[in-house]
């Protein structure tokens, strides 16, 4: 029987209907090979067939010998399905050839019941089992080469698919990085691009992801925090110089108009006295801001202990009691209570207040100290203090213009700052609040337990 020959309707190969089965649900990728199973199952597949098809011929083949074999050609034809790709070879006791339907399959005798067969790239499934009681043996051969070619097939298209696999996500991983990354590279640009002229720029919170938004909020928060700082910081260097030069400019003129002629020893000694006056100005600056650089930096010594906030109230009042005669201005106190401060310090910042207020009061105006725990408030009477004024009073040398205008040139417009700085190295705070009578500041200190 010739290969390709067809002589009844031909019954598929259960072994080809698998592989379709197997083709259209596609492959499960090994590691570069191909699964085992998909091997064992051809070979079980191949053996159903192979026991099947000789189960047919095993009662033709049963009581047939040498001679009679070609007669049964045609049934032995129909119990092997006229299947193209299977073959009958019947051997004799002597390895004679009985019965050989395909001649040119190779000559081998398996070890085995069931076993593979290479012949010229063809590879055949070989089931061998005795026949009749003359010795015979029977072989049916299974061209497998397609199951070969199959998985051969399959194998090539794991590792194209592993590696088109490999490199699409090294791509679509690069490519969602850099898009990942991008808010941060933009992050850092910004963050590059700050300096001293360029710290209004900002990142915008709104094109951010959920994620980078805070972080971006913190950011645009920095930048502010520092571009507030070193407005104060450039104001507070004009401030100083402008300060600085004031008294600088009278000792040289005083002292170049003195020496310009030969004077007598009372004007000598008179020339020094004014020195002496701007020099003294010029130390108490140079003081208070030695204690505010102390105060920011956090070296402020501060040693808390029980005070009797009423008593340090009076003590001050009772300093400031000739100078508030002399002005027409009333001092007043009221309450009593507890705190935790350094006296020294906190005098200090109480007396800033008094010698403030006293400046702005009018004759016949009064000044109030009102006492509770952990709270002192100095109020005078007076024109209030407007809300655009109220918290840059505590700026460093700023004066408003009615400041200006009734302060003399001893105060350099440190005394609020100072005093807010003590009461920050307390853990306290000192306010300006709003008060329709005139001006009032808080200081809030912590309350004695």
């Amino acid at each position: 029987m010739k290969r390709g020959a067809c002589d009844a309707p031909a019954v598929e190969h259960p072994a080809g209907a698998a592989v379709r089965r197997l083709h259209r649900a596609g492959v499960t990728a090994g590691r570069g090979a191909v699964h085992p199973g998909q091997r064992t199952h051809f070979l079980e597949l191949d053996e159903q067939l192979l026991s099947a098809r000789f189960e047919a011929l095993e009662p033709l083949l049963a009581g047939a010998g040498q001679g009679n074999l070609l007669q049964l050609r045609s049934s032995l034809q129909a119990a092997l399905g006229h299947q193209g790709d299977l073959s009958l070879r019947v051997l004799g006791p002597g390895d004679e050839h009985w019965f050989d339907e395909r001649p040119d399959l190779p000559h081998a005798t398996p070890a085995t019941r069931l076993q593979r067969v290479q012949d010229n790239g063809t590879d055949y499934r070989v089931l061998q089992q005795p026949i009749g009681t003359q010795g015979a043996t029977a072989q049916l051969w299974l061209d497998i080469t397609h199951h070969q070619h199959f998985l051969a097939r399959v194998q090539q298209l794991i590792w194209l698919t592993m590696a088109f696999s490999a490199l699409a996500t090294a791509l679509l991983g690069a490519w969602a990085a850099r898009r990942g990354l991008r808010p941060l590279r933009r992050m850092g640009e910004v963050a590059a691009s700050v300096s001293a002229h360029s710290l209004t720029t900002r990142l915008p919170e709104q094109a951010l992801p959920a994620e980078l938004a805070e972080v971006a909020k913190a950011f645009n928060a920095m930048l502010a925090r520092l571009e507030g700082a070193f407005e104060r910081l450039s104001s507070f260097s004009a401030d100083i110089a402008h300060e600085l030069r004031t008294p600088l400019s009278n000792l040289l003129t005083h002292t170049q108009v003195t020496l310009s002629q030969p004077r007598a020893l009372a004007d000598y000694r008179e020339a020094l006295h004014g020195n002496l006056e701007e020099l003294q100005q010029l130390a108490q600056l140079v003081n208070d801001m030695l204690l505010l650089a102390k105060a920011d930096n956090g070296l402020l010594p501060t040693q808390a202990e029980p005070l009797a906030l009423e008593v340090e109230a009076d003590a001050l009042l009772d300093y400031y009691a000739l100078l508030a005669e002399d002005a027409g201005v009333r001092l007043t106190r009221k309450g009593q209570g507890q705190g935790l401060g350094d006296r020294m310090l906190l005098r200090r910042a109480l007396a800033n207040l008094l010698d403030n207020a006293l400046r702005f009061t009018a004759s016949g105006g009064e000044i109030v100290i009102e006492v509770s725990n952990g709270r002192l408030a100095v109020s005078n009477s007076g024109a209030p203090i407007s809300p655009e004024h109220c918290e840059r009073l505590f700026d460093r040398f700023y004066r408003a213009d009615s400041a200006r205008n009734e302060g003399g040139a001893e105060h350099a417009g440190l005394g609020l700052a100072i005093a807010r700085s003590i009461l920050r190295a307390h853990g306290g705070e000192l306010a300006c609040v709003p008060w329709a009578g005139g001006a009032r500041f808080e200081l809030r200190l912590p309350p004695h337990s």
